[in-house]
């Protein structure tokens, strides 16, 4: 029995204190496959999700329980809670219950899957658990793992309509693009851990600072580790998986996707670049990390505003867009300091919000005439005036106009790179552009639902239900609401991010 076995027990004991909202996570996902074995298949539909979102709402207030208290580290410093995590604790548990919501109303998770539909709610919790130990790990190990777990549970949501080939496509490529980038991440890992003998981003960042090390061999592993996160967060060039994965796959895994997967690339790829490796160069062979941040926000930009013009289907439309928000959120992230990182961050909550209302729309729409085409939507701001008015809201806040939250959150990355260099204020105009680029295909959408007629000459209304019109608007509210009054988000955002580098 080793000697310090009693401060072993009582480093478990703090460690599972500050794990709590972990742990909550851990039983909900146990609850719901017991559930799913014990509850009858008539009643799953209703009794499953309205159980998740209760467990979601409980992990709330035990992460609420965590915002005051102090930056440090748990589990042989693998695991931090500080406020920049706490923050993106929220992040996930409300895009976990608006999932959990706007798959309830859609109609590809209905009648075929209900006897299955456990399943797909404890893979999606589980994918929570992994963002949540994203946005706390401290160490490569952690980082990879929680990664791993995530990226596991989108390729089961992805591949989860296993009648239709487009979803089985999706899951397959995938997998195939998920494991080349983790491939990439875990090979680059072990380079930094050979040139250092840490795993600790902290302890990696302290024997970077006070001894000599290969820089090539750094920025090289760095590169390699970077895969990892523009796989995630769907950059240039590691995008390609988005459009196929975006159209295939169920459209509240979709949404989920694109809000969920992005905000845990970001809040890991931060601390990493924040924490492990320097930003700034230290010598004569040291990367220029922010000009390759600002390579590839300038082509995701691009890439993605001038790919989505020519897209017909929504779901591949708001995919090639996403890539283009991935582009602005990384000109945050290139400024390298908190101004930045808050910008970062109050984007990604503002993302959040108008991103899964635009998918849930389109799950509505898509319900009752069964088409993702821009060109099907033709008459519906006559036949869904209350659903096609609320996508409308969405694509304005998309694209960054007042008085929406997509605005501020636009203004907030734009202003951080003013004051900073020829550069960034050179980027933060191809922004504002490309920004302009975007309300073309954007609102094509408006176009056809309100200044085109139905092809057959119909203006039938369409009713939508009392719930889905409900959460529609009051997610357009929230869309405008949040642009008017942000004061409280944005400090939201400032305190958390204060703390993030210390140790």
């Amino acid at each position: 029995m080793p000697n310090n076995l009693p401060e072993i027990i009582e480093q478990v004991k703090v460690s599972l204190g500050a794990f709590v909202p972990e742990l909550s996570l851990s039983v909900l996902f146990l609850l719901v496959i017991v559930l799913d074995m014990i509850v009858s298949v008539s009643k799953k539909r209703a009794v499953i999700p309205i159980v998740a979102i209760i467990g979601f709402i409980v992990t709330g207030f035990f992460a609420w329980q965590q915002v005051g208290m102090a930056n440090q580290e748990y589990f042989l410093r693998m695991h931090v809670v500080d406020p920049f995590a706490v923050f993106f604790k929220f992040l996930f548990l409300g895009a976990g219950i608006l999932a959990v919501l706007i798959t309830m109303d859609s109609e590809e998770l209905g009648e075929r899957n209900v006897a299955n539909i456990g399943e797909y709610y404890a893979v999606l919790i589980g994918m929570v658990l992994g963002m949540f130990l994203m946005a706390s790990a401290s160490d490569m190990l952690m980082m990879f793992l929680a990664l791993e777990l995530v990226s596991i549970s989108s390729y089961i949501l992805t591949g989860y309509l296993k009648h239709q080939i487009k979803s089985s496509e999706a899951s397959l490529k995938y997998i195939v693009y998920g494991a080349v980038s983790s491939g990439l991440m875990v090979y680059g890992m072990s380079l930094i851990y050979g040139l250092t003998g840490q795993t600790n981003i902290y302890e990696i960042a302290k024997f970077i600072s006070t001894n000599e090390v290969d820089e090539v061999t750094l920025t090289l592993a760095a590169l390699l580790v970077m895969g990892g996160f523009g796989y995630k967060i769907g950059a240039v060039p590691f995008h390609f998986w988005s459009p196929d994965v975006y159209e295939g796959a169920p459209t509240p895994v979709t949404a989920f996707l694109a809000v969920g997967s992005k905000a845990a690339g970001f809040a890991m790829l931060i601390r990493f670049f924040k924490v492990a490796i320097p930003v700034e160069p230290t010598g004569e062979l040291a990367f220029d990390w922010v000009n390759f941040f600002a390579l590839i926000a300038l082509v995701s930009m691009l890439l993605g505003n001038f790919a989505a013009i020519w897209q017909s289907n929504v779901k591949r439309m708001l995919a090639y867009s996403s890539i283009a928000h991935a582009g602005y959120l990384l000109l945050g992230v290139l400024v390298a300091d908190d101004l930045g990182t808050q910008a970062v961050m109050f984007y990604l909550a503002a993302y959040t919000v108008m991103t899964v209302g635009a998918f849930y729309v389109v799950i509505l729409i898509a319900n009752k005439i069964g088409s993702d085409d821009v060109n099907d939507y033709r008459g519906l701001g006559k036949k869904m005036p209350l659903t096609a008015a609320a996508l409308t809201v969405f694509l304005v806040s998309l694209t960054g106009l007042p008085p929406t939250v997509g605005f501020i959150g636009k203004y907030m990355i734009f202003t951080a790179l003013l004051g900073k260099g020829t550069v960034f204020l050179t980027l933060a105009i191809i922004g504002v552009l490309t920004s302009a680029v975007s309300l073309y295909y954007y609102f094509k959408i408006p176009l056809n639902m309100y200044l085109r007629e139905a092809e057959d000459g119909s203006e039938a209304p369409i009713d939508s239900g009392v719930f889905a019109k409900a959460l529609a608007i009051f997610l357009a509210i929230l869309t405008v609401g949040l642009g008017l009054f942000f004061s409280p988000l944005v400090n939201f955002a400032k305190n958390s991010v204060m703390m993030l580098v210390m140790n």
